[in-house]
């Protein structure tokens, strides 16, 4: 009787446990980004090297103080991303990282769709959003627009434990320290 007991007892906290560790992946880190003006969208420019904000509305965005990469947001814009790739800085290609189910605007596997058919245009939002982590903004032929942050090769580095190097910049603050 004890062993069905303590049996019990471990299977209701595994599933407590488990649930917790669900709500807080999915649910708990994340908070609403709210829209504080232009600057909550924009790209860098080719001419100055340095994000300049586009016209957007209907701004939606969370993020998580977590991880510096669960930021995600999405806009509509009038913006179009053809004249916008002869002033502003393109990458070719990218890979939406996917978000919270109830974040319904932003679907990852739509926005790589369009990447790889050509509707949309991928642009550098911002260099270093935070330590190894850059802002990636994609603009879709039928003016919208969705951003995510990404590691870029010194973030990679950093973040796997290899040597980061000097082309890299040194961090703001050292946690070791």
């Amino acid at each position: 009787m004890m062993g069905k007991v303590l049996a019990v007892a471990l299977l209701v906290c595994g599933l407590i446990a488990g649930g917790a560790m669900y709500y807080l992946q999915v649910y708990g880190y994340y908070h609403e980004v709210a829209a504080s003006g232009p600057e909550d969208v924009a790209i860098v420019s080719l001419a100055t090297d340095a994000p300049e904000p586009i016209p957007h509305s209907g701004f939606r965005a969370i993020d998580a103080d977590s991880s510096p990469i669960r930021y995600r947001a999405c806009f509509d814009t009038t913006a179009d991303p053809a004249a916008l790739s002869q002033t502003y800085w393109d990458i070719a290609g990218a890979d939406p990282r996917n978000a919270p189910g109830w974040f319904d605007c932003f679907d990852a596997a739509a926005i790589a769709a369009q990447i790889q058919n050509g509707s949309a245009r991928v642009f550098m939002g911002q260099k270093n959003v935070h330590y190894g982590v850059d802002r990636i903004v994609v603009i879709t032929d039928d003016g919208r627009g969705f951003a995510w942050n990404e590691l870029n090769d010194c973030g990679a580095k950093a973040y796997d434990g290899t040597v980061v190097g000097e082309e890299c910049p040194q961090p703001e603050h050292d946690p070791g320290s």
